[in-house]
């Protein structure tokens, strides 16, 4: 009878043991390896916002490709500025091609995604080609995102020809500016 009891413990913290060892993965379980492509500042009227960090797995940045964008604050930012701005951004981007439908379903990723950061927090975006997009902080999943046309108007904001931060897109990358 012991056995048994012990058997049905052991059977209903197993989920619980799970589901917080899936939490605590880190954003480097999406790759077989990684390598740093390029970093920078982002920097708004002289106020340095964050520090950006570009990995992927081989030499050279393609936005097709499975990459990860980790941002780490200097400064603290609520939750419903990141996603107002990160909004904005894409509407610049793509405006004429979003519906309202699309953008209240990407609001809704970006508010169960993210969160609001103090001076030294990350969260990491991992691009995967075809599926989506993972968020991280610096030592869990925030949330899974299947949604490839949110990624990549997402990943747009900094990777896109036409972002706002020309130099940033540059560092990161290594791609150069256009004259």
């Amino acid at each position: 009878m012991r056995e048994i009891l012990f058997s049905l413990l052991l059977l209903t913290l197993w989920p619980t043991h799970a589901l917080a060892h899936e939490n605590k993965a880190t954003w480097q379980s999406n790759f077989s390896a990684t390598q740093l492509i390029g970093s920078g500042k982002l920097r708004w009227f002289g106020f340095s916002i964050y520090q950006a960090k570009l990995w992927t797995e081989s030499a050279s940045f393609a936005p097709q490709a499975k990459f990860a964008l980790e941002l780490t604050y200097e400064r603290a930012i609520t939750k419903k500025r990141f996603v107002s701005v990160s909004l904005d951004e894409m509407q610049r981007l793509f405006g004429d091609k979003l519906s309202a439908e699309q953008l209240q379903r990407w609001e809704a990723h970006m508010q169960s995604a993210f969160m609001d950061v103090q001076e030294g927090d990350q969260l990491i975006g991992v691009h995967l080609p075809s599926s989506g997009v993972r968020f991280y902080s610096r030592d869990k999943m925030l949330a899974d995102i299947r949604d490839p046309a949110f990624a990549q108007a997402f990943f747009a904001i900094w990777f896109d020809p036409r972002s706002k931060d020309a130099n940033l897109r540059q560092q990161l990358t290594g791609a150069t500016s256009a004259p």
